[in-house]
């Protein structure tokens, strides 16, 4: 595999559970996410979370990873959103069933339908690296505090 650069993309196998359906598509030159669209329509009823089939199963190469996130007008058209934030698609999850699911959670007090074709998310390839750790017995920096701490003005041991 060559390594991409501004004139040459990443070199990426994929297929299509439904080759009726369009590949995913960069919508503009300077997108860095590309579309993924449902295979089937897909009721989700208020409240619940639903698995919504992106059509594809994505060899993501070494050193990468997929993540996956809702399109920024899915909560204001649809009134969906992804529960847990974002999807990370690993470089081992290409096998021959593992189509990109994409979880949405319905947030209004109806039904919502998503349809056949419909763009539901978009997916970013994330250059990551593997951590080794070096394991130590003590913390040789002093605590900036505990969770959400930052920017208020106290540490820990102030509480």
């Amino acid at each position: 595999m060559t390594a991409p650069g501004p004139e040459l993309p990443l070199a990426v196998r994929i297929a299509r559970v439904d080759a009726t359906l369009p590949l995913p598509a960069y919508e503009t030159a300077g997108a860095v996410g590309f579309d993924l669209l449902a295979r089937v329509a897909t009721t989700v009823a208020a409240g619940a979370v639903a698995r919504i089939p992106a059509n594809v199963i994505v060899e993501t190469p070494p050193g990468y990873m997929l993540l996956v996130a809702a399109r920024s007008s899915l909560p204001g058209r649809k009134g969906l959103s992804v529960p847990h934030g974002i999807g990370v698609i690993d470089q081992d999850y290409c096998g021959a069933s593992d189509e990109i699911l994409v979880q949405v959670y319905n947030f209004t007090a109806a039904a919502v339908t998503v349809g056949r074709g419909e763009k539901i998310a978009q997916g970013v390839f994330v250059r990551v690296d593997r951590a080794r750790w070096d394991e130590t017995d003590f913390a040789a920096r002093p605590s900036r505090g505990g969770f959400g701490s930052t920017g208020t003005g106290t540490i820990a041991s102030d509480r």
